[in-house]
C-alpha cells in the first residue's frame, strides 16, 4: 500500500501541469521486450487519466545488458535504465550520470521483480539433462550468451558457479575446472540473451539453452510448447535486474518527476500482475502469493555468496577474470 501511495503522490506532484505530450526513452536488457510492452501501455493509460491528460510516448531499447549500459555512457540519453544486474547501473554512477546510492531510492535495492536461471531443452529430452552436472557430458552443446556483455551470461555462469562450489566442498580450483569443462561444450556466444534464445529455439542449434526464467516460458510460448522442455535445476540463484532514473539525463529532458513516477508504478499492484503473467517473480507478496504456482521452488544462492557485484563483476567478468581464465575462443 505504501508503495502504491508513494507512485500517485509522485505522479500528483505534476498533476497540475497543463495537457501536453512527454517523452521517456527506457533503456532495457534483451528479454523485456514484451514486459514493458505491456507494461508501458498501462502506465501510459493510468498516466493520462491521472495527470489531467498529460500523453506520454515511452520509446524502447533492447540488447545485451552491459552493451546497453556501454551505450548509455557513449551517448544514447536515456531517462531511465532497467538492466539486467546492478554492476550494469554501478558503472553509469561511476560516470556521474546517476547517484551513487542509486540502489537504496527504491524499495528492494530498485529491484521490483526477480527471475532465476533455468535449462531449456528439446521435447522429450533427448539428452537426459537433470541438472548443471549433466552440461559437462561430452559431445553435448550448451547455449548461452557472452557474460562479457550479457547480464542474464553472468547470472548464468554465477548459477552453474555455485553448483560447482557445493559439489566440491567450496574449493574454488575444482569449481573452475568444472566451470572450463561446461564452457568447452558453448559452441558460440552470442552478445544477449535474446540472441541466444534465437540460436536454440529459431536456429535449432544446440542440446540446452541456459537461459532466464521467463525467457524459458516465452521460448515455448513464441515458438510451441511441443517443441521444448524446462527443466528446474537442483539450485539457481536469485537474478535481481534494477531500475534507476539516469539523473542527468532526466535533468536535461525535464522528465525527472515522470521517470521516478513510472519506475514508481513497477511495484504497484497492477504493474505486478502484469509481471507475473510474463513470468518474472513478483515482489509484491499478495501478488506472488496468487500466482505462486507458477514458479516452481527451487535452491536459490544469491551474489552475495560472491562478495556482491562490486566484488564478483571484477573476479569473474573483468579482463583477466575467472572467465577470460576458462574460456577457449573458438
Amino acid at each position: 500500500m505504501k508503495r502504491h501511495v508513494l507512485f500517485f503522490a509522485v505522479l500528483a506532484a505534476v498533476a497540475g501541469a497543463s495537457a501536453r505530450a512527454a517523452e521517456l526513452l527506457n533503456v532495457s536488457y534483451d528479454p523485456t521486450r514484451e514486459l514493458y510492452s505491456r507494461l508501458n501501455e498501462k502506465f501510459v493509460a493510468d498516466w493520462k487519466a491521472r495527470s489531467g491528460g498529460e500523453v506520454v510516448t515511452i520509446k524502447q531499447s533492447h540488447g545485451g545488458s552491459s552493451a546497453q549500459s556501454r551505450k548509455i555512457i557513449d551517448g544514447l540519453e536515456a531517462d531511465v535504465a532497467t538492466l539486467g544486474i546492478a554492476s550494469d547501473i554501478d558503472v553509469l554512477a561511476d560516470k556521474g550520470l546517476l547517484p551513487a546510492d542509486w540502489q537504496q531510492r527504491l524499495p528492494a535495492d530498485s529491484t521490483p521483480y526477480s527471475s532465476t536461471i533455468v535449462l531449456l531443452v528439446r521435447k522429450g529430452n533427448p539428452k537426459g539433462i537433470k541438472d548443471w552436472g549433466d552440461l559437462v557430458k561430452p559431445g553435448l552443446a550448451v547455449i548461452t550468451p557472452n557474460p562479457k556483455t550479457s547480464a542474464g551470461a553472468r547470472w548464468n555462469f554465477l548459477a552453474a558457479y555455485a553448483y560447482a562450489l557445493k559439489q566440491n566442498a567450496n574449493d574454488e580450483a575444482k569449481a573452475k575446472a568444472w566451470i572450463g569443462q561446461l564452457y568447452g561444450n558453448v559452441p558460440v556466444l552470442d552478445t544477449g540473451a535474446r540472441g541466444s534464445t534465437v540460436t536454440f529455439a529459431q536456429r535449432g542449434l544446440g542440446d540446452v539453452l541456459i537461459a532466464w526464467e521467463n525467457e524459458a516460458h516465452l521460448a515455448q510460448t513464441e515458438f510451441g510448447a511441443d517443441k521444448f522442455d524446462i527443466v528446474v535445476p537442483s539450485s539457481s540463484i536469485l537474478a535481481q535486474p534494477p531500475v534507476a532514473v539516469i539523473d542527468k539525463n532526466a535533468k536535461k529532458h525535464g522528465t525527472g518527476k515522470l521517470a521516478e513516477a513510472y519506475l514508481r508504478f513497477l511495484y504497484t499492484p497492477e504493474a505486478q500482475e502484469i509481471v507475473a503473467k510474463n513470468h518474472y517473480r513478483p515482489l509484491d507478496p499478495v501478488v506472488a502469493a496468487k500466482y505462486a504456482a507458477s514458479f516452481p521452488g527451487v535452491e536459490l544462492t544469491t551474489i552475495a555468496q560472491f562478495g556482491g557485484w562490486k566484488v564478483a563483476q571484477p573476479k569473474f567478468f573483468g579482463d583477466g577474470g575467472v572467465f577470460d581464465q576458462i574460456y577457449e575462443k573458438k
